[in-house]
């Protein structure tokens, strides 16, 4: 089963392989966000996964962490864009 567990985790870590290029890509802030989302996703997915094939509780914790961080960072994302936004209205009017 840990061989499973672990072909998973290089199956995982070649999608953020992939999504490095829409980082590259990426003609907006919001969607380099997005890649960002997918990185921590994807993250926390491989961590999950270790934590079962290891049966390394602590992994999950710090999985839990890091999601509560990326909540963190789409708020601040949304205010400051949010406040970008309305500076700009202000400046045309």
């Amino acid at each position: 089963m840990n061989s499973f567990y672990m072909a998973l985790s290089i199956f995982l870590l070649l999608n953020i392989a992939a999504a490095l290029v829409r980082v590259i890509r990426g003609p907006t802030a919001a969607d380099r966000l997005m890649t960002a989302q997918l990185f921590g996703t994807t993250g926390m997915a491989i961590l999950l996964v270790l934590a079962e094939a290891m049966d390394e509780p602590a992994l999950r914790d710090v999985t839990f962490v890091f999601a509560v961080l990326a909540i963190l960072i789409v708020i601040c994302f949304v205010r400051t864009a949010g406040e970008a936004d309305a500076s700009r209205n202000t400046d045309a009017s």
